[in-house]
């Protein structure tokens, strides 16, 4: 994609980068030269017979981020979405910015993994392809997705790390430009994101963390912004059912703008420079997402307090058994390599 960069302000404080004018195609700079729209749409737990549909009603409406992934078991359904509506004019295929991830099974079978989703989503490329976890996973197992000892924890894969299946994903990157156009991480710390810099040869275009004012992972997302790595943020309004959506904060700063809550943790990652994920297959929320606003340094320090007078709160974290190095999940098999 070829975004104009015209209503694009760099302007940063020391907590926030705050666009004057938002738009949900903002088109945001990655370190590779490529732009990447402030909004996407989530496919996470989509339901099967959902996802087409709101796939078609998003892009239709204007949305030309689409997030995927192998693991959601849905690819397939987007691909049909993507085929309607290329084919009837309504998009380009190089007007979207599509993110695909490779699951913690494929983590020494980058290319296959690759090709499966290119297969699924019936393109052919990918714009972005992220490692989902940090975490190998027996490529052999008792399950193509969750493999599990008897004991009913999960089958790592320890012959290898992290940091050779970003190797492995380098490699592809060279090799098949035209089936990826950048590649990043996804569910990173600062320790496992110094553990793949000091050997990478290729710099992380994107970090996708769960992020919202209960989980802000300022340390990451200020790392990231050192080095010039992208933070997407997924599940901004907390998680199922919206839990953020009755904060009092939250509703406070929504009714100073005569908006609904959504607006509100929507926009807060705009102001943070961030691309945001929503996730929704509502026609109606579809459209109500889009509708971004600007928030002032007043409203984004109401929004910060919220997880210092309320705990953090991570509502996304498997059961790896794997200490992923977050400061709020101490404890776990130590895969940072």
């Amino acid at each position: 994609m070829n975004p104009t960069l015209a209503n694009f302000l760099l302007k940063s404080t020391p907590d926030r980068i705050l666009h004057p004018q938002p738009d949900m195609n903002t088109a945001i700079p990655l370190n590779t030269g490529a732009c990447i729209p402030a909004l996407g749409l989530g496919t996470w737990q989509s339901a099967p017979g959902d996802v087409k549909k709101a796939v078609v009603q998003a892009i239709e409406g204007g949305y030309r981020h689409i997030d995927c992934a192998f693991c959601y078991q849905n690819e397939d359904e987007v691909g049909e979405a993507l085929q309607d509506v290329i084919s009837r004019g309504i998009v380009k295929r190089e007007e979207l910015f599509i993110t695909s991830k490779l699951w913690c099974t494929f983590h020494t079978r980058a290319e296959e993994g690759l090709q499966k989703s290119l297969d699924l989503l019936k393109t052919p490329y990918v714009d972005l392809y992220l490692m989902h976890w940090p975490v190998p996973m027996n490529p052999h197992g008792n399950h193509p997705l969750f493999p599990k000892h008897p004991d009913g924890s999960r089958d790592i894969d320890t012959s290898i790390t992290h940091i050779d299946t970003w190797k492995n994903l380098e490699t592809l990157v060279k090799s098949r430009p035209d089936k990826v156009k950048a590649i990043g991480v996804s569910n990173y710390s600062v320790k496992y994101m110094e553990k793949l810099l000091a050997q990478a040869t290729i710099m992380p275009a994107v970090n996708q963390i769960e992020n919202h004012p209960l989980l802000p992972q300022q340390d990451v997302v200020d790392f990231c912004r050192e080095k010039s790595i992208h933070v997407t943020a997924y599940s901004p309004l907390g998680s199922t059912g919206s839990p953020l959506f009755s904060d009092e904060s939250v509703n406070e700063v929504a009714k100073k703008h005569c908006v609904g809550p959504a607006t509100v943790l929507l926009s807060f990652h705009l102001a943070r420079n961030s691309s945001v994920l929503a996730k929704s297959v509502t026609a109606s929320r579809i459209d109500e997402n889009r509708k971004l606003i600007a928030l002032d340094g007043e409203d984004m320090e109401k929004l910060a307090m919220i997880h210092k007078t309320k705990g953090t709160t991570r509502y996304v974290y498997p059961p790896f058994g794997v200490d992923f190095g977050f400061l709020d999940k101490p404890g776990g098999m130590d895969l940072s390599g």
